[in-house]
């Protein structure tokens, strides 16, 4: 009987689910002491590997120095032959193998030992050369390859990827990294702007649409067509906002066949308290205002004092949305 593909690729998320599962047992002493022995270094974490592991140990590499632990990858054949220069006293080296015993990684293992470096293996061989001479070991022993032939790596290899990443989130708790320095390290695309860009760096580049509160509804339509934002402030002589008005406001009064003249002021018809933002949150709080306001602009405003407008065109153009 022919096994459906989709029976093959839950048969492959089962087995990994169950290899990562597996870690758990395996979260211990050494654990601790590789994440102390990292926290503690004074140099850089030298991480290697070959084969399919190395492809791995570049992941961890990226994630590490992404959360504020300075890496750097060097792969084990390129380490015998000249690259062994990256390794410099007070580094730390993670070396990553799921048999420990290839044989690039047994002629590596000497060299860094002779350095006086600190080795921390990431191994799936507890009885291997690699783990007999590391000082610590984090255990990355899976039961089967997701492989049919229980040979390609896969659930030996997405082990290593999670405890990498175990490492990274407790390093970052250990240390306090935060958001903020987050962004410091991912200034581009949209995770960077979602946390670096604030309603300051958007806001001046808009008009500022503003009128008093005697003013006629014909000076509101003007100022509100004018500046091109669907809506104005209301703010009194000495800057401070009392209330907004926007389309919105105008059409429903259409609706509810409410006279438009004169007659009527701006204090007449503006929305007082009106959902505002100071100029330093980020603009994706600004977005989550709007959101949850189903509004499109919003005033921003310091002490009081009215400043201008942010749209959710604003944020839509810096990609938020």
């Amino acid at each position: 009987m022919t096994v459906s593909i989709k029976e093959i690729a839950l048969q492959t998320i089962a087995l990994e689910a169950q290899a990562i599962a597996g870690l758990r047992s395996y979260i211990n002493d050494d654990f601790e002491n590789a994440v102390s022995a990292i926290a503690g270094c004074n140099g850089r974490i030298v991480i290697s590997g070959i084969g399919k592991s190395a492809v791995i140990a570049q992941k961890i590499v990226a994630t590490f120095n992404s959360t504020g632990t300075p890496s750097i990858f060097m792969h084990a054949a390129d380490a015998i032959h000249g690259d062994l220069g990256i390794i410099q006293q007070d580094d730390i080296v993670i070396i990553i193998s799921k048999s420990g015993e290839s044989p690039e990684i047994k002629m590596l293992v000497p060299l860094i030992k002779n350095f006086g470096n600190t080795i921390i293996a990431m191994v799936g061989n507890l009885q291997s050369f690699l783990a007999k001479h590391s000082q610590i070991i984090l255990n990355t022993t899976v039961d089967q390859e997701a492989c049919p032939n229980n040979l390609a790596p896969t659930s030996s290899t997405t082990a290593q990827l999670v405890i990498g990443d175990a490492l990274a989130v407790c390093l970052m708790e250990l240390k306090g990294f935060r958001g903020e320095d987050f962004a410091k390290f991912h200034p581009g695309g949209t995770l960077g702007k979602k946390l670096y860009l604030r309603v300051s760096d958007l806001y001046p580049y808009n008009e500022k649409p503003q009128v008093g509160p005697s003013q006629t509804l014909t000076e509101v339509i003007m100022e509100m067509t004018q500046k091109r934002l669907g809506v104005t402030a209301v703010v009194d002589e000495q800057g401070l906002l009392l209330g907004i008005i926007t389309d919105g406001d105008l059409r429903r009064m259409l609706r509810n066949n409410i006279k438009l003249d004169d007659e009527l002021k701006a204090s007449d018809i503006m929305t007082k308290n009106p959902k505002t933002i100071a100029p330093d949150e980020l603009a994706v709080q600004a977005l989550d205002v709007l959101r949850k306001n189903e509004i499109t602009q919003l005033a921003v405003t310091e002490k009081g004092g009215y400043l201008g407008i942010i749209h959710l065109h604003d944020l839509i153009k810096e990609g938020l949305i």
